[in-house]
This record gives structure tokens, sequence and C-alpha cells, in this order.
């Protein structure tokens, strides 16, 4: 049973970020308990939620819109890669990821990235929104605890 159970395990995390300060102390809270330890990969992540097209006048609205927000994600990806690290995880074992996609759901889009990356720990912040809140508008990370199998999630507050 052991030997099967050490199968199923694996040291990928993916990380599930915004520019939030509850992302930044979710990758601080990896970065000071794995970092320095061998053999754990960490992918970066934040999904590109671009609004519907009518939202923009043109087509060249959306592609100055498209190109600004790019960069200021590869600057915060690469903020947080930094941060892991300087506190111990060498270069090559970790990634930053930001795909352009369609998400009703921004909890079924991380979700459905950590199975591509078959990722065996999933973190991820809490906003920390309110009932009321979350019964009007939901919540990424209760979603998250909800849908995910297969694996770990890790909620940082």
């Amino acid at each position: 049973m052991l030997a099967q159970e050490s199968e199923t395990f694996n040291k990928k995390i993916l990380i599930a970020v915004d520019e939030s300060q509850n992302a930044r102390r979710a990758v601080n809270y990896v970065a000071k308990l794995l970092g320095g330890l061998e053999g754990f990969q960490v992918s970066l992540l934040h999904v590109i939620n671009l609004p519907e097209e009518d939202f923009f006048p043109s087509s060249a609205a959306k592609e100055v819109y498209r190109r600004k927000l790019r960069q200021e994600v590869a600057r915060m990806l690469e903020d947080y890669r930094k941060m892991l690290i300087d506190d111990g995880f060498p270069s090559g074992e970790v990634s930053i990821s930001s795909p352009e996609r369609n998400c009703p759901s921004i909890a079924e889009c991380i979700l459905s990235e950590r199975e591509a990356l078959q990722s065996g720990t999933l973190v991820i912040g809490r906003k920390g929104v309110t009932r009321q809140e979350e019964f009007l508008f939901g919540s990424v990370s209760s979603m998250i605890v909800k849908k995910a199998k297969g694996g770990a999630v890790w909620v940082v507050e």
C-alpha cells in the first residue's frame, strides 16, 4: 500500500496567483516551507481572462490592452519567481505560465491547468470575502476546494 501511495505523490506544486497580497503570501509560504529542499518543481500560474470582444471599440484597442496586460502579468510572475529562487528553489525548477483563456469560471480554468501540468499540489491565496459576497459572487478558493480531486489544495490566508 505504501509503494502505491508514493506513486501518486509528486513534488509538482502549482501556485495560482494574481496581484493580491494573498497571492504574495501564498508564494511566500511555499518559498519558506519548501525552499532549499530537493526535488520540488513549482509552476506559477496566472490565467488571463480577456474581456469579451464588444468591450473594446476596435481590434487595435483590444491588442493594446492585451499587450499592456501581458507585460504587467510577466512582471508580476517574474517577481514571484524571484521570491522562490531567493528562498532556495533552483531557477530551473520554477516556471511561469500565463495562458489566455475564456474562463466563465476562473476556478475551473485553474483546475484545468493543474491537470494539464499534472501538479500534485495546488496552492492559492484566499481573498477573505464575506459570506454574503461568497453567496452572491462565489469564491475561487472555495470552488477549487470543492471541485479539486486527485491531489492536495493549500489555501493560504
